[in-house]
């Protein structure tokens, strides 16, 4: 006991050795990378929740909690429909109320300084309304959303002062640090870019002259700060477009700025650029930490400390990028809504315990859909004001019984038992999870698999009572006789009257996700949904020959656009997509389809059916009707996906 008490330090010691930058000392290596969810208000403040979302990372255990993105003249700059405006009147108030939030919750508070160049005039990724009247870029140039304009040398040094200006207002309002967006293709990318900026003034032509505004940018940033605050700049490691600079030019631009920043953040890619955005932020298909390379090989010119990101969540990789030299920080981005507590759980030994993020975007879809965050596997993220203070302890204990064992039983089972009920989760199969079993079956879903095991690991840890192989049924519910009935018994697949549906080669898409074994050398799958989009992706990785049939004219339409990006290429080159297609009957030799009045088959050893699923309504009524107080949960609700399962099991835990 006494002064040494957190394991993880024996476990994990560089990661929980301490880093000076400037003036701070950072109780650990991990960062809360730039995040900056849509939760600003119409005139570019923070609001309430925004602010909370930032105070639940602090409390979490990171050293440094950064807010990203905040635009330092919105007049030619605001890339996004809703950003914070440091230059807007009245921004200061939330910006101290968040600076003391992060205080408050153990951690400094950092914020990312940023100017979308061109596309503070163009439609992006980040948004299409309420955009600047014209795109300023390094050089006049046609984009595919428009005319961009070259930016004149007076605005370019009112740019400057500018972020002059935000950077001592920041500081005024208790920010321990600042970081300068150097990459993702905003405003100092286009300008470092030997492609779109084709000046011939001060301002183009060599690197040098092409970096000539983000240095006089960062003078101009120390002069507002002052001495020994921290300045942190992110910069691209590599481009990784045509129109960006390579791995050399990057290195290039690190030893410039290094004397002028105290700690060099390193990603890479191009935020607006569709075939990059999921190497940016690494989608499901690549290995974490993909990115890492990029800050290992700067870190290698430099002296000034390094900081990696690259979709990290795993203490035992972050400790090895130290370890090996990579990095000197890491930064979490995603990771970090998923579970804000992975830096605690880290000191405290408990990396068991960490949910993994899934990579599925969601965060992001939210962020652009309805100006707001959630996440698939995090039901509190976007609701942290509510949750603030934790679980309240039930007013009574109840017996409660769940009917169903996937990840909305699971939830729902756990929240209740912390709550203090008496709870019993019963399932028809011989194990925990239900769907996340086959969904976590591609060899790019660990992640799910990951979840499944943690949630598993918190049901048998609140006490739940677990009966597998037993089918609840509304005999078993009025034996049982509980206080309260929470039913999330999933859904099942739909099996369509197709003729030919009873062949010997028609499988249906769990068993085959689960089962690969069982499919021929050339699979069919009838329905290119989520489901079997991702099925063509695993089957074809098994070295199968792969075909997708699909009604729509695209298929994964359902899917958020931001995971569909990254998705969409492993379909294309895993699978013959025939979408606008009518499968007619399934034959021995394959599917006959119909397509614009033609007729012609699929040739097939197996059929993969991946038409959807559906709810099955009269077992829940059946089972609703034996009790008073009852709840509903995920896909025998409303077929959705593992959030909204998750999220219903949390928040029906709390009524209870």
């Amino acid at each position: 006991m006494g002064a040494r008490t957190c394991r993880g330090k024996e476990k994990y010691p560089h990661l929980f050795t301490p880093l000076r930058i400037g003036n701070i000392r950072l109780k650990n290596r991990i960062i809360g990378a730039p995040t900056s969810p849509s939760m600003i208000t119409t005139e570019g403040h923070f609001t309430p929740e925004m602010i909370a979302y930032l105070e639940e990372k602090a409390r979490g255990g990171a050293a440094v909690v950064t807010y990203g993105e905040a635009i330092v003249h919105s007049a030619t700059g605001k890339s996004h429909n809703k950003q914070l405006q440091l230059d807007s009147f009245g921004v200061k108030q939330g910006l101290a109320s968040a600076a003391r939030a992060i205080h408050n919750g153990g951690a400094y508070a950092n914020i990312q300084l940023s100017h979308g160049g061109m596309y503070g005039g163009l439609a992006s990724v980040g948004g299409d309304e309420d955009g600047c009247e014209i795109a300023y870029g390094p050089s006049k140039c046609t984009m595919p959303a428009g005319e961009v304009e070259e930016m004149p040398r007076e605005l370019i040094f009112e740019i400057i002062e500018s972020y002059k200006k935000a950077a001592k207002l920041v500081k005024d309002c208790g920010f321990d640090m600042v970081q300068v967006h150097a990459a993702h293709g905003w405003l100092f990318s286009q300008f470092l870019s030997p492609v779109l900026n084709q000046r011939t003034d001060e301002f183009g032509g060599s690197l040098e002259n092409r970096a000539r505004f983000l240095m006089l940018a960062l003078d101009a940033v120390r002069e507002g700060v002052g001495p020994r605050f921290p300045i942190e700049i992110r910069l691209s490691g590599d481009d990784l477009t045509d129109r960006g600079l390579n791995m050399a030019e990057c290195v290039e631009v690190a030893k410039m700025v290094e004397d002028k920043v105290d700690l060099i953040n390193v990603s890479c890619g191009n935020h607006e650029d569709p075939d990059m955005f999921c190497r940016t932020h690494p989608s499901a298909f690549y290995p974490r930490g993909i990115n890492v390379q990029f800050a290992a090989e700067i870190k290698k010119h430099v002296k000034k400390p390094v900081a990696c990101v690259g979709s990290l969540n795993d203490p035992a990789q972050m400790e090895r990028i130290l370890v090996e030299g990579e990095a000197d920080a890491v930064e979490i981005g995603r990771a970090l809504l998923a579970d804000p507590e992975i830096p605690n759980k880290a000191l405290h030994d408990q990396a068991d315990d960490i949910t993994p993020c899934l990579r599925c975007y969601e965060c992001f879809g939210e962020t652009s859909k309805c100006e707001s965050v959630k996440c698939t596997v995090n039901p509190v993220m976007g609701q942290q004001l509510s949750a603030k203070y934790g679980l309240a302890p039930a007013a009574a204990s109840k017996k409660v019984l769940i009917a169903g064992g996937g990840p909305g039983g699971m939830e729902a089972a756990i929240t209740a038992a912390r709550r203090g009920h008496d709870v019993t989760l019963v399932e028809k199969s011989g194990e925990l999870g239900g769907n996340l079993h086959p969904a976590g079956a591609p060899f790019f879903k660990e992640d799910i698999r990951k979840l499944c095991a943690v949630l598993e690991k918190r049901v048998k840890e609140a006490g739940v009572k677990v009966v597998l192989n037993t089918e609840v049924t509304p005999e078993y519910v009025k034996e049982f006789d509980p206080d309260a009935l929470m039913v999330a018994i999933g859904s099942n697949e739909l099996r369509p009257p197709i003729k030919g549906m009873d062949l010997p080669h028609v499988i249906m898409a769990v068993d085959a996700e689960l089962h690969p074994e069982k499919l021929g050398k050339k699979v069919a799958i009838m329905g290119g949904g989520l489901v079997g989009s991702e099925a063509a992706v695993s089957f074809r990785h098994e070295g199968r020959e792969v075909s997708i049939i699909e009604m729509k004219k695209a298929v994964a339409e359902e899917v958020n656009s931001f995971y569909r990006g990254g998705l969409i290429v492993e379909v294309e080159n895993s699978a013959s997509i025939y979408v606008n297609t009518k499968v007619k009957e399934i034959i021995p030799e394959g599917v006959l389809c119909e397509r614009g009045g033609e007729e012609f088959v699929v040739e097939a050893d197996s059929v993969v059916c991946a038409l959807g699923f559906r709810a099955p309504y009269d077992k829940v009524d059946a089972l609703c009707d034996m009790v008073d107080e009852y709840y509903i949960i995920g896909d025998c609700k409303n077929v959705g996906q593992i959030y909204h399962a998750i999220n219903q099991g949390y928040y029906s835990a709390l009524r209870l």
